[in-house]
């Protein structure tokens, strides 16, 4: 997986690299590598983040909700 790929896929699943972090119970400074190319992205990670990414590409947010606030 390229870096542009996997920062596409974080982008989809609108986690940022900390929320990654947190997910996978790691250091950041390896996602950052990661993100960055200067760590090759595992093939597990990879088919995980593309599944997400792809679950998400197709099943948007619903727009019913958008501008919704709590009743006063």
């Amino acid at each position: 997986m390229s870096p542009d790929r996997f920062n596409e896929c974080l982008r989809h699943i609108r986690w940022t690299p900390i929320n990654l972090a947190s997910a996978l119970q790691c250091d950041l400074s390896w996602i950052e590598a990661l993100e960055t190319g200067n760590e090759e992205v595992p093939a597990g990670l990879a088919a995980w983040l593309e599944t997400l990414a792809q679950a998400h590409e197709a099943l948007p947010p619903p727009t019913t909700y958008r501008r919704q606030m709590a009743k006063p």
